[in-house]
């Protein structure tokens, strides 16, 4: 037993996580400058090595000239050495991608949802054929899998019997067992894990691994979609927490919001809202499209570029969302007191650079002048891929955590494996 209650094989396994995640994250590194990035001796460093390589987890990545002496053999985290899958269950479509360790994408395949119907058994079965899809694509077993990381609307409470069950009222899903559904007749076997969370989380996850959230200790980052919602990155919740920004009341017996309340934020922000009240006001919406599409013909609509005259019916909706929006950030800015404001999903990023400026007068303007002068806001760096990419690092942060091991079935418990490796998750 070492120090503080920690057995050897719990520092062995914290050793291998610090040496992973300095390579992934800071590599390629020798051996020596490993030393000072992990903090471990170099006798530790050098067992670590040889343990990873032995694995296949760290190969060597050419060398550098030393200070007088043999050049030193820089190390990397391997990339094929493991495989995840992203789902992102988005408003308009199912997207599924298969990245490799170093999240480059092998395969991806989309299935449209039409008009944002989220009949359960049509997600569960995209899903199952996504990850046959990509799998076949890239001619990858699916039993060397770390895992499938999964986005989805609503809250995600994550149950000992029937692991990761879905509370999506704005969808109409009311404690949907989606990771059991799943599991029957799954095309993968007991022991991939799902790793099924809130698609916020999934697209603050990661903006702070990759993107514009890189280097911050206390971090906001906004999903705008058809609806909106957050995720809060803090030092005590370094994996992010999704927050249910969207529905935060900001106008009493207001507008009537799709998850059922009144004067939800959501109500006046999301494309969905800004999209309805553009038609209220007589606008132009297209008929028989999607969302996406009719957001660019509003925009088209509000801000010409051929010179011919502005809807001002669009523009008047789009700075009216700009407000709500910036006064629905001004409130996120009082209550954590973030270093950023990242904001991404497809809408924000459709709306882009011509309407940020507005949300962060207006954010700015609304919030106690101490923590407004001491935040940032801006846009996402990585697209509308992000959530994918970011349910993809939903496994391989376990596997970071693990120390670069598989889960393993508790012998003594008789559940499925996917169950144990459900349990091995939950905080103790």
């Amino acid at each position: 037993m070492a120090g503080n209650g920690r057995t050897v094989r719990d520092l062995r396994r914290a050793n291998r996580t610090a040496v992973l995640q300095r390579l992934y994250f800071d590599g390629p590194l020798s051996r020596f400058e490993l030393g000072p990035a992990t903090g471990l001796s170099s006798g530790s460093v050098s067992n670590v090595v040889a343990d990873l390589i032995a694995d296949g987890l760290v190969e060597e990545a050419g060398s550098v000239d030393s200070d007088g002496g043999r050049p030193r053999t820089l190390l990397r985290v391997a990339p094929a050495s493991g495989h995840m899958i992203g789902v992102d269950v988005g408003e308009t479509r199912v997207r599924v991608e298969l990245f490799d360790l170093a999240l480059t994408e092998l395969a991806r395949t989309e299935r449209p949802l039409e008009q944002q119907r989220y009949e359960v058994e049509v997600i569960v079965d995209h899903i199952r054929s996504g990850i046959d899809e990509v799998l076949a694509a890239a001619e990858l077993r699916s039993e060397l899998l770390l895992g499938v990381g999964i986005g989805v609307p609503g809250i995600v409470e994550h149950t000992a019997d029937r692991g990761a069950v879905v509370h999506g009222q704005t969808i109409g899903w009311d404690a949907v067992p989606l990771e059991s559904l799943l599991r029957d007749g799954s095309p993968l076997p007991d022991g991939v894990p799902y790793f099924i969370d809130n698609g916020a989380r999934t697209l603050g996850q990661a903006e702070m691994w990759f993107g514009a959230g890189r280097g911050a200790g206390n971090a906001l980052v906004v999903l705008f979609g058809s609806g909106v919602g957050a995720c809060l990155v803090t030092p005590e919740v370094r994996h992010g927490r999704a927050v249910e920004w969207g529905h935060l009341t900001v106008r009493v017996r207001g507008r009537r919001c799709r998850c059922g309340a009144l004067g939800c934020l959501e109500a006046y922000a999301g494309a969905e809202s800004l999209l309805a009240r553009w038609r209220e006001e007589g606008g132009r919406v297209p008929r028989d499209t999607d969302e996406e599409t009719a957001l660019t013909a509003m925009l088209a609509a509000a801000y010409p570029v051929d010179g011919a005259d502005a809807d001002p019916v669009a523009l008047a909706v789009l700075e009216e969302t700009a407000e709500y929006l910036g006064a629905g950030l001004s409130d996120l800015i009082n209550l954590f007191q973030p270093e950023r404001i990242l904001m991404g999903g497809w809408a924000g990023l459709q709306l882009g650079s011509r309407f940020l400026p507005a949300v962060r007068r207006h954010a700015l303007s609304y919030a106690l002048r101490h923590p407004a002068e001491r935040v940032t806001i801006e846009l996402g760096k990585l697209g509308p891929d992000a959530v994918t990419v970011g349910a993809a690092i939903l496994p391989l942060a376990d596997f970071f955590d693990r120390g670069g091991r598989r889960p393993e079935p508790d012998p003594a418990v008789p559940a499925p494996a996917w169950r144990a490796a459900l349990q091995d998750r939950v905080p103790r």
